[in-house]
């Protein structure tokens, strides 16, 4: 046990250790019905980040034959999958709790949009071009909010970004 909680407390961060804990620990909400353990919710979180990249992954072949539906669909799908991966570690009703924090809020709204801008260019326009961007704009905006909960994390980012 005491391995798994410096893991935990190492994936975390040293400063921030003991308020993640108590977050993953206070959230049973999603998981009173499931008991499941914080290894058993780090390894839900993993398969979820997995089984999303791998989606997208399968999604972007199809693209590369011109099946821009498919792509559409398994890339998303892919996204949200690695969303809902997330919701192991906090909990789901505290994950979408969190997403309209004043720190996420915009990162969130962003991502929403362009996971509907991608269905949009897809289905009913249908003009490949935008897909790809508004495929990159969410993966983007995706990175961004989840960057968010990791402490100092953007600010990081912002100052790696060359742009």
């Amino acid at each position: 046990m005491n391995t798994i909680q410096g893991a935990w407390n190492t994936l975390s961060g040293n400063e921030n250790a003991q308020a993640v804990s108590a977050m993953v620990e206070s959230d049973t909400s999603a998981f009173q019905f499931l008991e499941l353990t914080k290894t058993q919710r780090l390894y839900g979180f993993g398969a979820c980040l997995v089984g999303g990249f791998a989606l997208s992954l399968i999604g972007s072949i199809f693209f590369a034959f011109g099946q821009i539906a498919l792509f559409a669909t398994l890339y998303v799908i892919g996204v949200v999958v690695s969303l809902i991966g997330t919701g192991f570690l906090v909990g789901f009703a505290r994950q979408v709790k969190m997403m309209w924090d004043p720190v996420r809020r915009y990162a969130a709204a962003i991502f929403l949009l362009c996971i509907a801008l991608v269905f949009v260019f897809a289905f009913a326009i249908q003009i490949d071009v935008l897909v790809i961007l508004f495929a990159v704009l969410t993966f983007l905006s995706y990175a961004w909010y989840t960057l968010s909960y990791i402490p100092y994390a953007r600010t990081l980012a912002a100052k790696l970004w060359p742009f």
